[in-house]
């Protein structure tokens, strides 16, 4: 899900999911050569604005690098990347200093969105390995920006090398963006196989099954708040007449317009759904503050062209809209450690060449 990171290419990172039979992983573990990436572990003051950042540094160097997320000791990183000898994304496991690079995924097909499992035995990702060795292929533009929904995702769980490989989804279509209750104990992701992009929750091991949104329209990308009762996701629900239709002709060909996306949050079985923004732009990759109290997110809020996404906080009342990254280019999918301090995005800043996304972590200035 990338290139020079348009907003296609950087939401694409975001989609992905999974269940289903036991499969050995073809190369369970690769050590990344991390020679030529001379930046990995150097540090970058930021943005004199960037007032809740400490020193940045810099994990990754080349390439497209997203979607990087904690372990639950909050002493490694999961998150996927396009490098070589890799055509599309494949999952990887690193050190908060960006050493020790691996591959954990078969290497084959494409991956998004790797989540850790509590005790950080286990691990979780999507991958459309089953659907074929080759990277599915990446659609036209000729409808305008939009998101491929591979009907090959699949949610997968593995060991921490990539061994005992096994399938936590098997339904037709789409599923993907799996993340994992802090409390450890349910499992939410995103899937089409009600026939629309709904969220639904299950067990760790795939058992019980829960839909928890119903809304035509696109609900996604969701992640628990700190104590488990509640979860963070995007949405648009189109309710012109045209613009359903419209939805509905790219759903049917595997596809979506991620152009207007909004934050709601719900609680963890579904009730009380609440929009938190109305922005009318992309906002997405949302995440809770450790107070619970605040979602820091994503969004091309303020650039008429559409292409500058920045970091934005906002109270869960929708008030108090704060704007966190001022670096230009992209800056996108935060999270927060379980120690409430280190915080980890990944932006086009310091990069090597245009285009390239990488892994920042830093410590989170209340």
């Amino acid at each position: 899900m990338k290139s020079t990171l348009t907003l296609f290419a950087l939401v694409s990172l975001a989609l992905t999911a999974v269940f289903g039979c036991a499969q050995p992983a073809t190369d369970p573990v690769e050590e990344v050569d991390a020679a030529p990436a001379s930046k990995v572990g150097s540090t970058i003051q930021p943005d004199v604005r960037e007032v809740h950042f400490g020193e940045l540094r810099m994990l990754t160097d080349g390439g497209e690098n997203a979607e990087a997320y904690f372990s639950y000791a909050g002493d490694k990183l999961i998150f996927q990347s396009t490098r070589e000898p890799h055509a599309c994304d494949q999952i990887f496991t690193m050190n908060l200093d960006g050493t020790d690079q691996r591959l954990v995924s078969t290497g084959t097909g494409r991956t998004t969105c790797a989540y850790y499992y509590p005790e950080d035995d286990w691990i979780v990702y999507a991958s459309t390995h089953e659907g074929g060795p080759e990277c599915p292929p990446t659609p036209d533009h000729s409808r305008g920006y939009v998101w491929p929904l591979y009907e090959d995702y699949d949610l997968y769980r593995s060991r921490l090398d990539g061994s005992e490989l096994s399938k936590l989804t098997d339904t037709p279509g789409y599923d993907a963006e799996a993340t994992i209750s802090p409390t450890g104990d349910r499992l939410v992701f995103t899937s089409t196989r009600s026939g629309d992009l709904e969220i639904y929750s299950m067990n760790l091991d795939g058992s019980d099954v829960q839909q928890l949104t119903d809304a035509i329209g696109y609900d996604g990308g969701p992640f628990y708040s700190p104590d488990g009762s509640k979860i963070v996701y995007r949405a648009h629900h189109p309710e012109d007449p045209q613009e359903i239709e419209d939805y509905q002709a790219l759903l049917a060909d595997g596809l979506i317009r991620p152009s207007k996306l909004e934050i709601w949050v719900m609680d963890a079985d579904g009730a009380d759904k609440t929009r938190i923004t109305d922005l009318g732009v992309a906002a997405f990759g949302p995440f809770f503050h450790p107070s619970g109290e605040k979602i820091i997110f994503s969004s091309n809020h303020g650039d008429p062209s559409g292409r500058e996404f920045e970091l934005f906080m906002v109270d869960l009342d929708g008030e108090n809209l704060e704007q966190i990254t001022f670096a230009g280019g992209f800056d996108g999918f935060p999270m927060f450690a379980p120690d409430g301090e280190t915080f980890v995005f990944c932006s086009n800043r310091n990069n090597s060449k245009d285009g390239e996304t990488n892994v920042f972590v830093t410590k989170w200035k209340n």
